[in-house]
């Protein structure tokens, strides 16, 4: 699917799902619930986000200078807004990650360095974002009876965040084993018929040279990198805490009192949801969904017009400054060509944020 496609696709499914929230919700009382809402929490929610630009940006240039490179804070700024974009028009949230790589390739950093530093960025968010729900959970052990589903849901993601951890550490220490897996991965595509036979080697071989250019650059980060690799994960924390912030300042914002932890456990089972919906970044899904956990604290009057809200501030403010910036780094036509490329086996390190945030 071209780039104009599944922008096309994700804008509608956005639209439709906020629309028939809205529609669906809002009622005379949401208008007197708003009327009177803190202009200054919803202020400070807005601050937020532009604050989590911020500390993202942060986090990505720290990361490049672990990794013997340099690259403007204007620049980091716009790769930021870049993964907006390419994580709106693909499925599970997968396309920031090759825009970021192209252009600081286009910047003089090696292929090998751009797997490694975009990689590191995300599998960050996700580590942090996934020991968010256990470490709440421990401290908010009186969490209203959330199901068995629910419970089930977090075990699960419990599950990925230690597969994740796992798969890191030997990434870091063993490459061989992640290359054997590699390539067992591959025979088994061939078998199923799914990968011609004439591919097979030459995406091995290449699967080996950047794994070993990743291994390289992430003992880099270890060693001679290692305190900005620090303020990277500093950077990483404080943006991870700013973004779940929003929501509970939304609430407060209209009068809702909610417990803080509350809503860094449900934003946390929600956003790994995302990560898992077919759609262009998630589309409708994240807007029913969104509405959804906001009614776990607030009437439904007032929660699908909270949860389009926040939609809307946290990743579609995002999405638009990532559309102009890709446009004027990159151009549709390359575009089209560099997610062509990341479909047939090119470095496609997200899964982030908008999610990442």
């Amino acid at each position: 699917m071209s780039i104009k496609k599944s922008l096309s696709v994700f804008l509608l499914l956005s639209l439709a799902m906020s629309g028939a929230v809205l529609y669906l919700s809002l009622d005379k009382s949401s208008w007197e619930i708003f009327g009177k809402a803190d202009r200054g929490k919803l202020a400070l929610s807005l601050v937020m986000v532009v604050v989590v630009w911020l500390l993202d940006a942060a986090k990505l240039m720290v990361l490049t200078l672990a990794a013997g490179e340099r690259i403007s804070y204007t620049l980091s700024l716009e790769l930021v807004w870049i993964n907006f974009f390419g994580a709106a028009i693909t499925p599970m949230q997968s396309g920031g990650g090759p825009f970021q790589m192209y252009v600081m390739y286009k910047n003089k950093i090696g292929v090998g360095k751009t797997v490694a530093i975009t990689f590191v960025r995300t599998i960050l968010t996700l580590l942090i974002l996934g020991f968010s729900i256990p470490l709440s959970l421990l401290v908010r052990q009186d969490l209203p009876n959330i199901g068995w589903g629910m419970k089930g849901f977090i075990i699960y993601i419990i599950a990925l965040v230690m597969i994740g951890w796992l798969c890191f550490v030997l990434s870091l220490v063993r490459p061989r084993v992640i290359k054997r897996w590699f390539g067992v991965i591959i025979m088994l595509l061939k078998r199923l018929g799914l990968l011609k036979a004439y591919r097979v080697t030459r995406l091995i071989r290449r699967a080996c040279r950047e794994i070993d250019a990743y291994n390289q650059n992430l003992w880099a980060f270890m060693t001679t990198g290692r305190n900005y690799f620090l303020l990277a994960i500093l950077a990483a924390l404080l943006q991870m805490i700013v973004y779940l912030s929003v929501m509970p300042c939304l609430l407060w914002a209209v009068g809702i009192r909610v417990a803080y932890l509350d809503c860094i456990i449900m934003q946390a089972l929600f956003l790994f949801m995302l990560y898992f919906i077919p759609t262009p970044g998630g589309s409708g899904a994240a807007e029913g969904g969104a509405a959804l956990v906001f009614s776990m604290f607030a009437p439904w009057s007032v929660a699908g017009m909270l949860g389009v809200g926040w939609r809307f501030i946290t990743e579609y403010t995002g999405i638009v400054l990532g559309t102009i910036v890709v446009v004027k780094l990159i151009g549709w036509s390359l575009m089209n060509q560099i997610m062509a490329k990341g479909g047939e086996g090119g470095s496609h390190t997200e899964a982030d944020g908008g999610g990442d945030n």
